[in-house]
């Protein structure tokens, strides 16, 4: 039980850690569905 305890200790300081270094680039917002994700050049037309 003890060694749950540790991991969860450790998952919680590396999350910090993370927070702490990327500080406000992290984006919370989920997927992102707007059209400026694909760079790539529409299909001709047909």
């Amino acid at each position: 039980m003890w060694k749950i305890g540790i991991g969860f200790v450790a998952f919680v300081a590396l999350c910090l850690f993370v927070i702490m270094k990327a500080g406000d680039k992290i984006d919370m917002g989920g997927e992102k569905h707007s059209g400026d994700m694909h760079a790539t050049e529409p299909a001709p037309a047909k």
